[in-house]
C-alpha cells in the first residue's frame, strides 16, 4: 500500500505535484506558489490546455519551473465546490494516481480541501493504486509502478491526520479481499482460505478453524454435500470481534453477523459450467473475502460494536464422488434439500452456516454475501448489487450505506409466490425453483434457514455476483476484484451499529 501523510504546505522540489482544482477557481496556496516561481507557467499551460476544473478533467504539465521544482505537475479537476461529494472526491485521487504512479514520490496540493475531503482524496488514490502482481515474474522495470510515498499538504493535517486512520484500515481490509478474491483455485483451496485468516488474531479478532469432522457432528449435511467431490477438503472459519465492552465484561447486545459463500473454484459439481468463463471460477468465494475483509477493517479500525464473521469454504467438483442431481441432504437445520441443480451450491453451503450463526451466537442482524446467481447479473447487470431483506429498518440501512461509498445495492422482492417455486416432491425443498426468478427463488430457499422467532432475525441476502470482479478500470477500482461489499458494511456499522 502506497504510504500516506499529512504535512504543512511546502512546494517539492522533485517527483510530482497534484493540484486538485475547483471548477473556475483560481490558483492558491501550492497552486499559486508555484505558478509564481514558474512566472505564470501555470496559469499559461493550464489554459492552454483548456483545463477549467470541470469534474473529470485533468491536465498534466511538465517541469514548469526546471530542475528546482516537480518533475510532472498534475491538475486535476474537482467541479463547483458546493456540488462536492466524497464518492467524487475519491474519483478524483483515483484519477490522481493513474497519472503521477511513474514518480517516486508525490505532494497533493490539498490545502483547500479541508480535513475530511483531503482524507478522502488520499483514500481513492490508494485503493486505485492497488495491484495484484504476484505471479508475475517476466514484468520489466519500466512497467512497474514506482510510486511509493505520497504527502498531502493541508492546512489541517492533524486533522487529517485523524481521519484517514480509520480509511486506511478499511483500505487495509478491502487490499486483503482483493488479494484472496485475485488468488488463483490452485493455490488457494479451503485449507489455504482458512490459514490465510489466521494473520488477522493479530488484530485481536478471536480465529475459529472448522474442519470436515467438527462439520460432521454439527450436522453440515448440505455443505459438506458440495464438497464431497473434491480431494480438498472444506473449511468453516469463524471470527469473532468484540469491540463493543472492556474486555471481561458481557456485551450490552447481541453481536452483528456476516456471512461469506466461499466456493474457492465452482466447476457446476456433475451439473458442469461451459468451459468458455469457466477461470473466472475462482472468484465465487468473493463473498467470503469480502467477510474476511470486513472483519479485519472493523478490528484495524477498533470499532465499538460486536462483530462475528462467518465463511463456509468449500471447493464444487465432479469428482467420482461428487454430489448426483437426485440427491436429498439434510441440512444442520434438520430440514431436507433435494439437489436438482449441483451447480446452486452455494445456497447449500449458506443454508448450514446460518443455521450454525444463528444457533451459537442469535445475532442482532445477519447479513450474508454471495456471488449466487447469473440471474441478477441479467436483471441489474455490474452497477448494483441484488438486496434481499426481511426488514424495512435494515433494508433502508444497506442503501444508504450503498450509496455513501459507492456500493449500490438494489432492493428485490420476496414472497410466498416465489417461495412456491422451491416445492419438492420427495423433501422438504428443492435447491432450484426454475428458471424466473432466479435470484429471488435463491434468495427464498435462503429464508427458509432464518430462524421463526417472533420477531424474526433481521436478515439480508447480498448477491454480488454482478459487482464482485470488474473487467474494466474504475475510478478506484483497479481491473479485477472489486471487494464489494467491505466498505458498504463497515458503513453500516459505523452508522447504525457502534456504541
Amino acid at each position: 500500500m502506497i504510504d500516506i501523510a499529512f504535512v504543512k504546505p511546502a512546494l517539492p522540489r522533485h517527483g510530482a505535484l497534484v493540484l486538485p482544482l475547483a471548477e473556475e477557481a483560481p490558483l492558491s496556496g501550492l497552486a499559486q506558489a508555484l505558478d509564481t516561481a514558474a512566472a505564470g507557467g501555470v496559469t499559461r499551460g493550464l489554459e492552454a490546455a483548456g483545463f477549467r476544473g470541470r469534474k473529470g478533467q485533468s491536465c498534466t504539465l511538465w517541469a514548469p519551473v526546471g530542475e528546482h521544482g516537480p518533475a510532472r505537475v498534475v491538475a486535476i479537476g474537482l467541479g463547483k465546490p458546493g456540488e462536492w461529494t466524497t464518492e467524487a472526491i475519491e474519483a478524483a485521487g483515483g484519477a490522481a494516481l493513474s497519472l503521477i504512479q511513474a514518480e517516486r514520490e508525490a505532494v497533493v496540493a490539498a490545502e483547500g480541501l479541508g480535513a475530511g475531503f483531503a482524507a478522502s482524496f488520499a483514500l481513492g488514490l490508494v485503493l486505485r493504486g492497488y495491484r495484484f502482481d504476484r505471479y508475475r515474474t517476466t514484468e520489466k522495470e519500466e512497467d512497474k509502478p514506482k510510486l511509493e510515498k505520497v504527502a498531502l499538504a493541508a492546512d489541517a493535517a492533524t486533522a487529517a491526520r485523524a481521519a484517514w486512520g480509520p480509511m486506511r484500515a478499511v483500505a487495509e481490509g478491502v487490499f486483503l479481499s482483493r488479494d484472496l478474491v485475485s488468488e488463483p483455485p490452485n493455490v488457494l483451496t479451503p485449507a489455504v482460505f482458512a490459514e490465510r485468516c489466521k494473520p488477522l488474531e493479530k488484530l485481536g479478532l478471536g480465529v475459529e478453524i472448522l474442519g470436515p469432522k467438527e462439520m460432521r457432528k454439527l450436522g453440515f449435511g448440505a455443505l459438506l454435500g458440495v464438497a464431497q467431490g473434491s480431494e480438498n477438503e472444506p473449511r468453516m472459519v469463524v471470527m469473532q470481534w468484540h469491540g463493543a465492552a472492556a474486555r471481561g465484561k458481557k456485551a450490552a447486545s447481541p453481536p452483528v453477523a456476516f456471512l461469506g459463500k466461499g466456493v474457492t473454484f465452482d466447476t457446476g459439481g456433475i451439473s458442469l459450467k461451459p468451459a468458455a468463463g469457466m477461470e473466472d471460477m475462482k472468484w465465487d468465494m468473493a463473498g467470503a473475502g469480502t467477510v474476511v475483509g470486513l472483519m479485519a477493517a472493523l478490528a484495524g479500525r477498533k470499532a465499538r460494536v460486536d462483530a462475528i464473521g462467518i465463511v463456509g469454504l468449500v471447493e464444487n467438483m465432479p469428482g467420482s464422488n461428487a454430489q448426483r442431481p437426485g440427491d436429498v441432504v439434510t441440512t444442520a437445520s434438520g430440514q431436507t434439500v433435494e439437489v436438482i441443480n449441483t451447480d446452486a451450491e452455494g445456497r447449500l453451503v449458506l443454508a448450514d452456516v446460518m443455521h450454525y450463526c444463528q444457533e451459537r451466537f442469535a445475532p442482532r442482524c445477519m447479513v450474508d454475501l454471495a456471488t449466487l446467481t447469473g440471474a441478477i447479473i441479467i436483471a441489474l447487470g455490474h452497477e448494483h448489487a441484488g438486496m434481499f431483506c426481511n426488514n424495512d429498518e435494515l433494508a433502508q440501512q444497506l442503501a444508504a450505506a450503498g450509496r455513501e461509498v459507492a456500493e449500490p445495492v438494489w432492493r428485490m422482492p420476496l414472497g410466498d409466490a416465489y417461495d412456491k417455486q422451491l416445492k419438492s416432491d420427495i423433501a422438504d425443498m428443492k435447491n432450484v425453483g426454475g428458471r424466473p426468478g432466479g435470484s429471488i427463488t435463491a434468495a427464498q430457499f435462503l429464508q427458509r434457514f432464518v430462524q421463526k422467532r417472533d420477531p424474526a432475525t433481521p436478515w439480508a441476502h447480498l448477491d454480488i455476483a454482478g459487482t464482485a470482479w470488474s473487467s474494466k478500470d474504475l475510478p478506484t477500482i483497479p481491473k479485477g476484484a472489486t471487494a464489494f461489499g467491505v466498505r458498504l458494511l463497515d458503513r453500516l456499522v459505523a452508522d447504525h451499529y457502534e456504541g
